[in-house]
């Protein structure tokens, strides 16, 4: 189990302070950042949450896992490395 995590379906409103507070009450948040687009300055609908232990990164998924976050439902995973770019 890794502890960092990926959190989709993020409402455009939900910010990196939002996220942290939201996945604080199921552990210690060491980051959270919502991803956004370099373009538009706007949030892309996901972000990521590192989490200070596997087992509070379980628990997040566990407890966390469809609740609402700013209106909206949010899937969360466990993050997987990012494809090599060519």
């Amino acid at each position: 189990m890794a502890t960092k995590l990926f959190v989709g379906s993020l409402a455009w409103t939900a910010t990196d302070d939002d996220l942290a507070s939201f996945f604080s009450g199921v552990g210690t948040v060491v980051s959270a950042k919502v991803i956004m687009d370099r373009e538009t300055n706007r949030s892309k609908g996901f972000g990521f949450v590192e989490m200070e232990s596997d087992a509070e990164a379980k628990e997040a998924i566990d407890k966390l896992n469809g609740k609402e976050l700013n209106g909206r439902p949010v899937a969360i995973s466990e993050a997987r490395p990012q494809a090599p770019r060519d």
